[in-house]
């Protein structure tokens, strides 16, 4: 069975969204073992600090993403690659068992991280972290539903 982890800066506050992301890491039960991973964010008290938060938000991931040995990670950025769905079905089936995706804060990733983790990207378009994040667990689902030949992607 598949592990996928999500790393994510911040909490998931919008009630909405946090409904619909636990119903898709519920129908993710049995396909793969998944864990969502939230990380305190960088305090910050005006947008003075951007770049101060975007260092410690993206050491604090690295940091987070060194210790979970065996693990393929990503990081979603809008720099990254674009895949469609079915590609993305292929990166989820050709990459190790263990697979992590991270997900910055507010102010996006530091360029030192970029260096390091490969990534991919679920748009041209730039999303708030938290509807990103649900954008990304229903393309896990519907990557593994791909996998599994289940109907769900038509």
């Amino acid at each position: 069975m598949i592990d996928i982890k999500i790393v994510a800066i911040g909490k998931i506050k919008d009630k909405n969204i946090l409904a619909i992301f636990s119903e898709y890491a519920k129908r993710l039960g049995p396909y793969a073992k998944f864990e969502q991973i939230e990380l305190p964010m960088f305090k910050f008290s005006d947008t003075k600090n951007t770049e101060r938060a975007k260092k410690d938000d993206s050491k604090r991931v690295l940091d987070h993403l060194e210790k979970m040995s065996g693990y393929n990670s990503f990081l979603l950025s809008e720099t990254g690659k674009e895949l469609s769905s079915v590609e993305f079905a292929r990166k989820l089936d050709s990459s190790s068992p263990k697979i992590a995706f991270a997900i910055a804060g507010a102010f996006g990733w530091d360029d030192e991280i970029k260096k390091h983790i490969s990534q991919i990207s679920l748009s041209k378009l730039t999303f708030p972290h938290e509807l990103a994040r649900l954008v990304l667990i229903e393309q896990i689902y519907r990557g593994l539903m791909i996998l599994n030949n289940k109907k769900y992607h038509y």
